[in-house]
């Protein structure tokens, strides 16, 4: 069996680092092609980024006051139209970088882990493959008493 070999669940956690950091930003922007595909690089790492959100809280909290003032907009109107819409935003696209990298990684262990396999069976061609699939079907044959 090759339990020992392989890897352990990937653990979003750890990737979060990865995913929300900023200081490889200007690599990351040169590596595309484009001004336009440059922009969106650019402010989609920067809004993408817990210090954006931290950024937005504090620029909705400078509207909290006014919207508590009779004949402002409401605590309820404030929340849903200022709060939530800016600190939410990054807060998602952290969220969902984070997953992103995290399911690169278990894609690349899951690559690994079928290319360990093959080489253990030594099946890397089609006709290899075919014998198995060949192997099986006689023994479902054999236990369905065909």
């Amino acid at each position: 069996m090759i339990d020992s070999e392989v890897a352990r669940p990937v653990k979003t956690h750890r990737h979060i680092g990865q995913a929300i950091r900023i200081r490889g930003l200007m690599a990351r922007v040169k590596r595309v092609d484009g001004v336009n595909a440059k922009i969106a690089v650019f402010l989609t790492d920067i809004v993408g980024s817990m210090w954006c959100a931290y950024v937005f809280a504090i620029i909705a909290l400078f509207g909290l006051r006014p919207a508590l003032r009779p004949g402002g907009e409401g605590l309820v109107a404030w929340i849903a139209q200022t709060f939530l819409q800016l600190v939410l935003l990054s807060v998602i696209m952290v969220g969902q970088n984070v997953q992103s990298v995290a399911s690169d990684i278990r894609s690349q262990h899951t690559y690994d882990d079928t290319l360990q396999i093959l080489d253990r069976l030594d099946i890397h061609t089609a006709g290899g493959i075919r014998d198995i699939a060949d192997r099986l079907d006689e023994l479902e044959a054999k236990i369905n008493g065909r």
